[in-house]
């Protein structure tokens, strides 16, 4: 029978979903403890779901999209061979299409990137290492590890509304990245790499490790679930970076 994780004393067993918000900030060990214990995932994908929804609609409400479209076309080199008129029809069919696609994407990532780090992670724990939790448990740890983005996100549309948007790099927009380094008409797998290199991203990794640590502590230890995440990390940024040159227009 797979042995479970008994949770931390003084940690309840069924926390409460809201409360794991903050306690994964200010006492994250105890917190994933909990969620090994009863795991929740629900709420933070949620609110990463709305804070989206949110950036893209103040992007949008503040007249973003047109400069945005214009600087993502301005570097395509098959775009600037065709005809001047062709161009301002798909400029203008791209500055309409923008905002739909990423409110689509607004509502599937969120969802569909807790599903498969999940289970990416479950077969790494799991399969490989042999801790012993369900899919649900993954979920959990993997939902409430990412609240960092859910502060970025804040933070984000922050400076949205304060900022005007034709200065904002909807990519980095507060700036937490490596690619503040080179300029927007860098090449693209080098903005890649360097905007892989990112402050939230490492405090997501952080709390991963933590989480995974907990279904298992005398087996997993920390520093151990980080390098195992740190290389999926290091393995996708490099992918991620070879399609981009690959792909170079």
């Amino acid at each position: 029978m797979a042995s479970t994780t008994a949770p931390a004393a003084g940690v309840p067993e069924r926390a409460n979903s809201f409360g794991r918000l903050f306690g994964v900030i200010f006492s994250p060990k105890a917190t994933f403890q909990s969620i090994v214990s009863s795991p929740t995932w629900l709420l933070p994908v949620v609110i990463g779901c709305v804070l989206f929804l949110g950036t893209v609609w103040l992007f949008g409400h503040r007249g973003g999209w047109p400069s945005y479209v214009e600087k993502q076309v301005a570097t395509n080199s098959r775009f600037q061979q065709i005809p001047k008129d062709q161009q301002r029809q798909v400029l203008a069919t791209q500055i309409k299409a923008a905002p739909i696609a990423a409110c689509v994407e607004g509502v599937i990532f969120p969802f569909a990137g807790a599903l498969l780090f999940a289970a990416i992670f479950l077969g790494v724990f799991k399969g490989l290492l042999g801790a012993q939790f369900g899919f649900k448990t993954s979920l959990g740890i993997v939902a409430y590890a990412w609240i960092p983005n859910l502060i970025s996100g804040i933070l984000g549309i922050v400076v949205l509304a304060i900022k005007d948007p034709s200065t904002v790099d909807l990519q980095n927009v507060v700036a937490s990245n490596a690619s503040i380094f080179v300029s927007p008409d860098s090449a693209r797998w080098l903005t890649g790499l360097l905007g892989s290199i990112d402050v939230f991203s490492f405090w997501c990794m952080i709390l991963l490790a933590m989480g995974y640590s907990a279904t298992a502590p005398k087996k997993l230890s920390t520093a151990k679930a980080f390098a195992w995440i740190f290389s999926a990390w290091l393995i996708f940024v490099l992918a991620k970076v070879g399609l981009l040159a690959a792909f170079a227009s």
